[in-house]
């Protein structure tokens, strides 16, 4: 089947159409013969096919039959039935597609049709009367057999774009297709009807404007009854209007949502734009624009709320009442931004949950980890296809409330690249000097957010740009001890996991023993996540064991824990009673918490070459060449041969990445243990960076690498001096379990371990 291009030709089925020469230059009628079926795809725009692409043509078009081609080049066709292309191709000159039959929708019977086109084709009969040409077209008007013939006929002369054809060749239902046909017919007849009576044309405007105002307010009178008897019946203008009036929006959104609605009104349902309109105020009126009523903040409730969905925490807890106790002297919103610092399942989120329930207010959480885009935060302006809020008014609207508690979770995997800098767009929301007038590129107007409370959660502060973080407040999560994980599983994770799994108390019981066992040998973490799997997993277990009927009442311990969980999942690093001289252990944090660190030194006959291993990052290898350049100031005897050997340092776990500053002191420690020969006592671990000068500096996370400690049965543990003051933050059962000496200089330790 030949495809055609045509371009602002009306065709629609049962019609026959003659094509002059000059319409048909481009197509190579000598390829086509009588009764050949040819397929018309329609141009989006007036391109040549040269031009064109797959998308410059519309989806719908028209088969029919060529019935002659005469002596000069004119043809005449006879359409058939709408047709359906699919996987347009352009090969060379040539149009290929796959081809279907659009069916049309018959919701309009013959009946309806005869009418309608009777009284339009009566209509047109009287209207040429009126015209010197009239009698010419009468008997033109008099030969058309349907409203198809009738619309292809007077299409030239409508006053409708070639989108608006289209939509008629488009339409499935008979009846939508005979109504546009039909509009556009009496449009183009008051049209002529107008420009003949140009001289009387201000006297008509007048009385037309007159009329249309007498209409507009019977039309809303009218209306008006109707939506008071069906209330079902409202329109969407009368609908967004009323709501506007009632949102209680700043005088600018008033101004723009009456501009946009203003639009809507113009546009019509059957317009083009009006589903973007519609969006727009769908979404602004949604919004809570009413400040909220300040409520009492009850303190002794709030930590009643918090202790009860949270184990431990007791500084983090201190804080937030402290910010709560600011905003009820203020009787408003007040205090910094919190942002949380922690590892993976310390609680972050879920404390904004009960920040959120202490002081009655509604809870939004905004995921941005991988947010790369600024237009997630800012939004989308309304220019672009497609456009849409960004992810802190969508916020704002699913909260339903001008004072939520927000929880911005993640600001630390925020990415930032070609498609701008999410982090910089949070400066506004975040800064209580400028967020009372934030603007979504999308809404376009300000929206006051300074009630909002927000709360930000992070695993760690080093990928955070330093104009974001300084305008937040850091609150350090640590890491939970054995005992608190103890006590959570006990309360909160247990009882919840068997709730969820339908499970009652008197069928399943898990020992205390057996509760211990799973921390210790199921679970490598800072958090409680891994720990709730665990638990979710032993539960499932137990509920098949009971759907079988297998038990009825089942015991968990220690014993059984292979049977309900498999073998356990690691084993943490421990202590090696056995050591040799080279051997050290260190402390280590990761993003799931505390670790133990061997650093292994050795050295063989070679030629002075210095080997480094176990994927150690740029500043841990700066860390070795201190150490050696120390250890050679140190023990200058004991290394003065060493162009004479080699000297391999490893830390293991080989595939796992380790790098920063805070194992300087243990790698010195290991190498002078090496050269002089002497051992180091196992049970001793360090951690601390150290300079040129042998001065151990402060470094991180140091009540995590404590409990590591304390699980590798550790029993001396040496930290910078300038770190004392985070042994506030480490729990006292840590503390209780080690002897924790602080130093200076690094000749301390090693005067300490019998090394110098």
């Amino acid at each position: 089947m030949t495809i055609i291009p045509i371009y602002d030709t009306l065709l629609l089925p049962e019609v026959t159409f003659y094509f002059k020469k000059e319409v048909i230059d481009g197509w190579n009628t000598k390829e086509l013969k009588p009764s050949e079926t040819i397929a018309f795809i329609m141009l989006k725009r007036d391109i040549s096919i040269d031009e064109a692409k797959p998308e410059d043509f519309y989806p719908v078009g028209i088969a029919a039959k060529l019935e002659n081609i005469d002596n000069e080049g004119n043809i005449r066709i006879r359409t058939m039935n709408r047709i359906l292309f699919e996987d347009v191709r352009i090969k060379k000159t040539k149009i290929l597609a796959t081809i279907d039959e659009r069916p049309e929708v018959d919701d309009f019977s013959v009946e309806e049709r005869t009418e309608v086109f009777e009284r339009l084709k009566a209509e047109y009969l009287k209207f040429v009367q009126n015209f010197q040409w009239g009698l010419w077209a009468r008997g033109f008007i008099l030969q058309w057999k349907n409203m198809n013939e009738l619309a292809c006929a007077m299409a030239g002369y409508f006053s409708i774009t070639w989108e608006e054809k289209y939509s008629i060749i488009e339409a499935d239902s008979l009846e939508q297709r005979y109504r546009l046909i039909e509009t556009a017919a009496y449009e183009f007849m008051e049209m002529a009807i107008v420009q003949s009576g140009a001289e009387d044309a201000q006297k008509e405007e007048h009385e037309k404007i007159y009329r249309e105002n007498a209409i507009r307010k019977q039309i809303d009178i009218l209306q008006k009854e109707l939506e008071e008897m069906h209330p079902e019946s409202i329109s969407d203008i009368s609908k967004f209007r009323k709501m506007i009036d009632e949102s209680g929006m700043n005088e600018t959104a008033r101004k723009e949502a009456e501009k946009v609605l203003n639009r809507m009104k113009q546009e019509g349902q059957d317009g083009h734009e009006y589903g973007m309109l519609y969006d727009y105020l769908d979404f602004v009126t949604g919004l809570s624009w009413k400040p909220a009523e300040a409520t009492e903040i009850n303190i002794e409730k709030a930590e009643e709320i918090l202790d009860s969905e949270h184990y431990g925490l007791k500084k983090v807890k201190e804080r937030i009442i402290q910010q709560m106790a600011v905003m009820a002297l203020n009787k408003k919103q007040s205090g910094s931004i919190l942002l949380f610092v922690g590892a993976p399942g310390t609680g972050k989120t879920s404390i904004g949950q009960s920040i959120a329930k202490a002081l009655d207010r509604e809870y939004v959480r905004i995921s941005l980890g991988g947010v790369r885009d600024e237009a997630e935060i800012r939004g989308h302006r309304r220019t672009y296809i497609g456009a849409m809020p960004g992810r802190i008014m969508e916020g704002m609207k699913r909260a339903g409330s001008s004072n939520p508690v927000m929880v911005l979770d993640e600001v630390d995997k925020l990415v930032r690249d070609f498609g701008g800098d999410p982090a910089s767009a949070l400066l506004e929301v975040l800064d209580p000097e400028q967020n009372n007038s934030f603007t979504d590129h999308y809404m376009n107007v300000p929206y006051d957010l300074s009630n909002v409370l927000f709360v930000c959660t992070a695993n760690s502060i080093d990928t955070i740009p330093e104009p974001l973080l300084n305008r937040m407040e850091i609150i350090n999560f640590s890491g939970y001890t054995a005992v608190d994980k103890y006590n959570i599983a006990r309360k909160h994770l247990i009882p919840k996991a068997m709730k969820q799994m339908g499970i009652k108390s008197k069928n399943l019981g898990i020992t205390d023993a057996a509760v211990r066992k799973i921390i210790e040998d199921y679970t490598a973490e800072a958090g409680v996540r891994g720990l709730k799997k665990q638990i979710d997993n032993l539960c499932r277990y137990a509920a098949v064991k009971l759907v079988k009927g297998e038990e009825e009442k089942i015991s968990v311990t220690p014993k059984r824990l292979r049977e309900f969980l498999g073998n356990k999942v690691l084993s943490h690093d421990v202590i090696d009673r056995m050591t040799i001289p080279g051997i050290v252990t260190g402390l280590a944090w990761t993003m799931a918490g505390g670790e133990i660190l061997f650093i292994e030194t050795k050295k063989v006959k070679g030629s002075g070459k210095v080997t480094i291993t176990g994927q150690l990052g740029d500043v841990m290898r700066e860390s070795v060449e201190i150490a050696i350049s120390l250890v050679k100031g140190l023990f200058p005897k004991e290394t003065e041969d060493l162009a004479d050997y080699d000297l391999h340092i490893h830390v293991p776990e080989g595939a796992v990445p380790k790098d920063g500053p805070s194992a300087g002191i243990t790698i010195v420690t290991a190498l002078s243990s090496l050269f002089t020969g002497k051992k180091v006592d196992p049970t001793l671990a360090m951690t601390g960076e150290v300079s040129l000068r042998g001065k151990v500096m402060p470094i991180g996370g140091l009540p995590e690498k404590l409990m590591a400690a304390v699980r590798a049965g550790v029993k001396k543990v040496f930290i910078p001096e300038k770190n004392v003051q985070d042994l506030e933050d480490v729990a006292e059962e840590v503390k209780s379990a080690l002897e924790i000496v602080p130093v200076v200089k690094i000749t301390d330790v090693l005067r300490d371990v019998n090394v110098l």
